[in-house]
């Protein structure tokens, strides 16, 4: 019996040149491979992230009433339609926004939304405030932070007259979070 023979758990034989050289090129040939599989699957990804920060709001003008069903002096709380709702939205399309008439030409609308977190405010018309009941945040009839958490103003909605019909210009409103 021969003992001397080689067994398959042996060292491989002495690298070559050829043996070198074919490696490398699957060695680079399957990290370009990879690569391009990253950036394939990559590109749409990034594309997704990135695409709303590059898209632009729709703005509308929304009517919310003829002008006479507003009182000089008074704020009342109006509905429209959202700058961009959804097909199946429905009942969540709506927003809305409390509009003061502060001269028979000037109107000021605000956001429904607290700068704290969002919550709505509602308006109290004998103390002239703005009251958001979650956290206790108070606001002027100005909008106009006056006590409380709020860090900001209550943001505004642009507003005008047009053919006898107040309109409001829908468009997202940023929340801030303290």
């Amino acid at each position: 019996m021969n003992t001397n023979t080689q067994g398959a758990n042996d060292c491989p034989p002495e690298e070559t040149p050829e043996i070198r050289s074919r490696r490398r090129f699957l060695t680079f040939l399957s990290m370009g491979l990879g690569a391009l599989a990253a950036s394939l699957v990559g590109i749409p990804i990034i594309g997704f992230l990135v695409s709303p920060l590059l898209e632009r709001v729709p703005r509308f003008w929304r009517p919310v009433g003829p002008l006479a069903q507003f009182t000089v002096g008074t704020t009342v709380k109006v509905t429209f339609l959202d700058a961009s709702p959804l097909p199946w939205a429905g009942v969540a399309a709506q927003t809305a926004a409390w509009l003061r008439r502060a001269s028979e030409t000037e109107f000021t609308a605000f956001a429904v939304n607290c700068t704290h977190l969002g919550c709505p405010v509602r308006w109290l018309p004998d103390a002239e405030l703005f009251l958001c009941p979650c956290h206790g945040g108070v606001y002027y009839k100005d909008g106009k932070v006056a006590s409380g958490p709020p860090p900001k103003p209550l943001p505004r909605y642009p507003v005008r007259v047009r053919d006898g019909q107040v309109e409001v210009q829908t468009s997202p409103v940023p929340i801030t979070t303290a």
